[in-house]
């Protein structure tokens, strides 16, 4: 699901902080920009309405944490950002890549081992937990 941009800007503070309450929140906006108490929690009230966030009352007070992790999210969007942009070619996504950073062809092989080392690593895992 792709949230807004301010929806995203909640998140990552949440994400930063673990949990928090509205002012908690409001105090991780920088500069003078800052937006309205209300603003944050009707934020809130559609990420908890959306199921990113649940929330626990202490008092009077509600503490916000997050449902779904940074990963997850993170990884959602990448790989709808390549089924959309790339019709779901990871090497088309590559090549597009190593393009427009003008990568030589020794730091393709780095990024290559790098990836191959990863995938080995998560498949040492996986048998592991078996």
């Amino acid at each position: 699901m792709q949230l807004t941009k301010a929806e995203e800007q909640v998140m990552h503070i949440l994400w930063t902080l673990g949990e928090g309450t509205v002012q908690d929140i409001l105090k991780e906006f920088e500069g003078e920009s800052k937006p309205a108490r209300t603003t944050i929690a009707t934020v809130l009230n559609i990420l908890e309405s959306k199921e990113f966030v649940k929330h626990h009352t202490s008092g009077r007070i509600n503490i916000y944490s997050p449902v779904v992790t940074k990963e997850s999210y993170s990884k959602g969007q990448l790989f709808g950002f390549i089924k959309n942009y790339f019709n779901g070619s990871f090497s088309a996504l590559a090549s597009f890549f190593a393009k427009e950073a003008n990568l030589s062809v020794e730091e393709m092989d780095a990024l290559l081992e790098e990836a191959r080392q990863t995938l080995t690593d998560e498949e040492k895992e996986k048998l592991n937990k078996k």
